[in-house]
């Protein structure tokens, strides 16, 4: 199962290293469901996509008649796909509809988001979802911007972050924790991300593997913390004590996976190799 396709690229990578395999690819954007499906079709039966929300994963896995999957991916945030069509407006690199949906079939956009919102609760949202620093000036500033009718492009949102924060220069664009905060707001990215999270136990068979590969802390911290109650409480072990990160050359050749972790799971099994090993090296076995 891989609950958030994309275009294809892991779900490819997947059937070729493993050619009895069978994948169910979903996504909430249905542009990526058409270019993944594209991507795919040579896999023929092998591969199916559906247009739907990884939190779903294990209700679409049994609609196809499968009670659990061997091996579950999920790829959080936003993908490459969204980022670079502007008029989805994830980005504050170019002015477009202050949208932010992943799924355009449905939900509010950040701007009606936004309209409902006083400024302690866009502060909130700002500090929960950003750990923006100068949340509660950034809201007030939004606040009266949108009440003003000033605020309806991704380019007035960027607009209103970089006049709060103070001139000179910045590590990071005084925008992006404002534009990640709405995104995973607007989604509700952390809630889909528990919400698939509780179906592993009843979806992943014995020795299946769950991967999933975050970009912030606050994703990590969620799974970095389920995966160590597993562990503890015997259901699981870690493939990798440590998460993945990108090599040097894979960041040279893709900088958004600088930031990227990757955390594995085994379903089921206890791993006992190092305490094994530290019991040898004790009575001095080879």
């Amino acid at each position: 199962m891989d609950g958030t396709v994309g275009m294809g690229g892991h779900a490819g990578a997947i059937l070729e290293q493993h050619s009895g395999a069978r994948l169910l690819g979903l996504d909430r954007d249905e542009a990526a469901v058409s270019r993944a499906a594209q991507h795919l079709r040579r896999f023929g039966d092998r591969a199916a996509v559906r247009h739907d929300r990884f939190s779903n994963w294990l209700a679409a896995c049994r609609a196809v008649g499968h009670e659990r999957v061997d091996g579950l991916l999920l790829d959080l945030g936003v993908s490459s796909l969204q980022l670079d069509t502007s008029e989805r407006g994830f980005s504050f690199r170019a002015d477009a509809p202050l949208d932010m949906r992943m799924d355009r079939q449905g939900g509010l956009t950040a701007r009606e988001f936004l309209e409902g919102l006083t400024p302690p609760e866009v502060a909130k949202v700002l500090r929960d979802y950003g750990e923006e620093r100068l949340a509660w000036p950034i809201a007030k500033a939004i606040c009266r911007e949108r009440d003003a009718g000033r605020l309806s492009t991704t380019g007035d949102l960027a607009a209103i972050c970089r006049r709060v924060y103070p001139r000179g220069p910045q590590r990071i664009d005084p925008a992006t924790r404002t534009f990640q905060a709405l995104r995973i707001a607007v989604n509700d990215e952390l809630g889909e991300l528990s919400r698939a999270l509780d179906d592993v136990p009843r979806g992943l068979n014995v020795g299946g593997v769950v991967c999933v590969i975050s970009f912030h802390s606050l994703e990590d911290r969620v799974v970095k913390q389920r995966f160590s109650a597993w562990q503890q409480a015997g259901q699981a072990s870690l493939l990798k004590r440590k998460p993945v990160m990108a090599d040097e050359a894979e960041v040279a050749a893709n900088p958004r996976a600088s930031s990227a972790k990757l955390r594995a799971l085994l379903w089921g099994v206890r791993r006992q190799r190092s305490t094994e090993r530290r019991s040898r090296h004790h009575r001095n076995e080879p």
